[in-house]
């Protein structure tokens, strides 16, 4: 068996499963709060998590950039300096920890450490003043744990993961939910930052001598490349700016294959002043964004990438992912989440099933399995707003919509999702707001999606949130007609504001409203 606190890797390089059996530590108790603190080659961090489970909401989030990997870079130690920011920090995140009555707190450490000539000495230092023990994970387990984190956030991934870090850069081949090939590859940010600033000429020779190591590299062509990691998350959003893209979230953000190279060049020509202005940019990644975006350019076209996909999810989210049961790492992260945002916000947290099984008859028949399950969250958040006042309910749900913390949903679904709520709690299709979502999805998307919040509306009219009238009740096509049918105790339900809205919803829907007892 490994030694407790240490991580150690027996399987083969090849054809791992994603569960990261050898990636060991306490396991947080899922009814209380579970901490991470990351002590990379850039930055130290610590996370808390409210639990464990599919999409633990982040309840802290704080970074201090301790350029621990800058003197390992130079001359194979840890810098002293460097290890006095850290140990600074980390006597912090461990106080905060202890008051926040953290039931689990695992620390972890990466390339500068593991690389570290004094590593051993900075462990102890870090023992006898911060009372935190840290494990040293590996290249295999750091691969194998950044792979995990994107296919938590992104569970359909299929192409080559790259966490790039400040001291390394490992690259993983996923498909299917499972990690395959992986390789460690010494060019993390700071090392790329050295060599640039030594002569430009000399980063992309020192970058190709690197990538020559990926022996399996034909097998992301034509796939996408997922990046994670502080300094390509700060190129994501150099990117977003500079598009004036509509939707400034990271995650999941898609760039063609070509962006790394403009954003290269572009780079080149920029003041990094003028860089600080940019929203969401944390200047300590700004010296990092030439070297990353060289980078991300030579990987792109080493592998044959398709288009580069930004993933806010990585190691730390793929250690917590790795502690779940099986069948809790099957669950869809979208639906698991919206369902937790439902009921804590919700009245009724059975209703959005309801009103998604009784909506089926209408739509299920013309709708693809990614279209349903949009739908669905838009079920499972349709009571998320009630507490807000009148006017400015449908507000809550676009807010929500596009700028809450989802995972596995594209920016043309997050649209979506923005225009079924939006609609639901009574916003118009021709109101200013609409303006924030209607350029990230077509047009026939978004009547679709819009016809989804009519429905609920209507479902949340007929009912005030109970159950019986939904399961005793009808919503389908018949013809022309969008039929309504109540049974017969139901049916003084059918009053003159849910007349209003069937009417409503099938004007929407080109039909005609019908109302039937049966």
């Amino acid at each position: 068996m490994p030694a407790p606190g240490r991580v150690e890797a027996n399987l083969p390089a090849t054809n791992f499963v994603p569960q990261l059996d050898l990636i060991e530590g306490l396991a947080p108790t899922r009814a209380g709060l579970a901490g991470i603190i990351d002590i990379g080659s850039n930055s130290i961090r610590l996370v808390v998590y409210q639990g464990l489970s599919r999409v633990p909401p982040v309840i802290f989030n704080e970074k201090v950039m301790a350029g621990l990997g800058r003197g390992v870079a130079t001359d194979g130690k840890l810098d002293a300096g460097a290890i006095g920011v850290a140990l600074t920090a980390l006597s912090r995140f461990a106080m905060l920890a202890h008051d926040m009555a953290v039931t689990s707190l695992r620390t972890v450490a990466t390339a500068a450490v593991r690389e570290a000539s004094n590593a051993d000495e900075f462990v102890r230092l870090v023992r006898e003043h911060c009372g935190l023990e840290v494990e040293i994970i590996d290249g295999e387990a750091e691969a194998r744990a950044a792979a995990l984190g994107v296919i938590a956030g992104i569970p359909e991934a299929d192409g080559v993961i790259g966490d790039l870090g400040g001291g390394s850069l490992e690259l993983v081949r996923v498909s299917g939910g499972q990690a395959h090939e992986w390789i460690s590859l010494p060019i993390g940010s700071l090392r790329l930052d050295a060599v640039r600033k030594r002569g430009q000429r000399q980063l992309v020779p020192f970058i190709k001598k690197a990538l020559d190591r990926v022996g399996w590299a034909q097998a992301g062509r034509g796939k996408p490349f997922y990046m994670v990691g502080g300094s390509w998350r700060a190129l994501t959003q150099l990117h977003i700016h500079l598009t004036d893209y509509p939707l400034p979230v990271v995650h999941q953000y898609t760039m063609d294959a070509g962006a790394p190279d403009r954003l290269a060049r572009s780079l080149a020509q920029t003041n990094p002043r003028s860089l600080r202005d940019i929203p969401a940019m944390s200047s300590s990644r700004i010296p990092s964004l030439p070297g990353a975006a060289t980078l991300l350019g030579a990987v792109v076209k080493k592998l044959g990438s398709s288009s580069v996909v930004a993933s806010a999810y990585g190691l730390r989210e793929g250690l917590l992912y790795a502690q779940l049961p099986a069948a809790q790492q099957r669950e869809d992260p979208l639906l698991a989440a919206a369902r937790h945002e439902g009921e804590r916000q919700g009245r009724f947290p059975e209703h959005g099933d309801l009103l998604m099984t009784w909506m089926d008859g209408l739509f299920e028949a013309d709708e693809t399995l990614a279209d349903r399950r949009i739908r669905w969250a838009a079920s499972l958040l349709s009571d998320v707003a009630w507490r807000a006042h009148p006017d400015f309910r449908a507000e809550r749900g676009l807010e929500l919509a596009l700028h809450g913390n989802w995972v596995a949903i594209t920016a043309p679904e997050r649209a979506m999702l923005a225009a079924a709520l939006f609609s639901c709690f009574g916003g118009s299709p021709t109101a200013p707001q609409v303006a924030s979502f209607a350029a990230l999805a077509t047009p026939a998307q978004l009547a679709r999606a819009r016809s989804w919040g009519m429905a609920l509306r209507l479902g949340q009219r007929l009912t005030g949130g109970t159950a019986k009238p939904l399961v005793a009740s009808r919503l389908w096509r018949d013809g022309s007609a969008l039929v309504l049918s109540l049974a017969q105790r139901d049916a003084p339900l059918y009053g003159e504001a849910v007349a209003r809205r069937l009417k409503t919803l099938a004007g929407a829907l080109g039909l005609t409203p019908e109302f039937r007892v049966s």
